[in-house]
């Protein structure tokens, strides 16, 4: 397999940078940008693209073992790009009980690219970082295999992320904001947007965990912190795959507005951040503020379900 690429897949890169009118920024002096990630690939799209790329140019054709919920938009993309590029892939899907159940759409979209799933119980999905699990997992995979982690964020996936942030700088933005399930689209656009420029990161899990996991993964790919970046916190919405009618409200607002329908797990509340933190006096009057469009709105799930759409990480 050749390194993916636009020789291979043809990509949409740089993507495009978007203004767009909204008083609730301009009245604050602030410029909006939407990054339309979202129109990369139309199987491969946002982050998904950016950290999977440089992880399927090292597997080089060999068979990719990687992991994910029952509506993980990262087994999606992965079992795409197996079938567009002609290597195997084998998912771990999170949960046994599924493995008796009619396959949700997520889900028979990845076997109808021939991804093979591997249904384990919750305590297993856990220790799957454990030699032991790992290799019992490759065993019933191809031996072969080479292991992506979940949400496919490794410091291949966040070398690959900082290319959005080096993009953004050639643009012009000031600010980049991004909504964050692993980090490691963050780790990577704070360390290629520089440390002149401020990225900030809206997680949609709670729990508080999430900087340390972006400075490991900044430890990993780049020896060490990277960029200037903040986590605000307040915006998940009770956690991950949440939401609520004023998450629900805002965001067919926004889309009305601006004619984009919005993801609701992640964009929707990066977009809510933002429009609070500009009325809190965050961003400086001239401040060009580009928030990342991550994924598009075409999940299986059912809004307020509390199960995770396929925009998952």
């Amino acid at each position: 397999m050749n390194a993916l690429g636009p020789s291979s897949l043809d990509p949409l890169l740089p993507s495009p940078l978007e203004p767009v009118e909204d008083e609730r920024f301009t009245r604050h002096g602030v410029r909006l940008l939407l990054k339309r990630d979202d129109l990369i690939h139309p199987d491969l799209p946002g982050n998904k693209w950016r950290k999977l790329a440089p992880n399927l140019a090292a597997a080089a054709g060999r068979p990719v073992l990687t992991f994910g919920g029952a509506y993980s938009n990262h087994l999606r993309a992965t079992a795409a790009a197996g079938r567009l590029l002609g290597f195997p892939t084998t998912g771990v899907v999170r949960g046994e009980e599924l493995a008796g159940r009619p396959l949700n759409p997520s889900l028979a979209r990845c076997a109808a690219d021939g991804m093979r799933l591997l249904f384990v119980d919750r305590a297993t999905y856990r220790a799957k970082g454990d030699p032991d699990v790992l290799a019992r997992l490759l065993r019933e995979a191809a031996p072969d295999s080479v292991v992506v982690p979940e949400g496919g964020s490794n410091a291949l996936a966040v070398r690959g992320c900082a290319e959005l942030g080096r993009e953004l700088r050639a643009q012009g933005a000031d600010v980049a904001a991004v909504a964050c399930g692993t980090g490691g689209t963050l780790a990577g656009l704070a360390a290629g947007l520089g440390a002149d420029r401020r990225t900030v990161g809206v997680p949609v899990l709670k729990g508080g965990f999430l900087g340390g996991e972006i400075r490991g993964l900044q430890e990993a790919a780049f020896g060490g912190p990277a960029g200037d970046w903040r986590l605000d916190e307040r915006f998940h919405f009770g956690g991950y795959a949440r939401t609520a009618p004023a998450l629900e409200a805002f965001a067919a607002d926004f889309g009305v507005r601006h004619g984009l329908a919005i993801e609701r797990i992640y964009v929707a509340k990066m977009l809510y951040g933002l429009v609070a933190l500009a009325e809190e006096g965050a961003f400086p009057p001239g401040t060009a503020l580009a928030a990342v469009i991550t994924g598009r709105p075409d999940g299986p799930a059912p809004l307020g379900s509390g199960q995770p759409s396929a925009a998952s990480r």
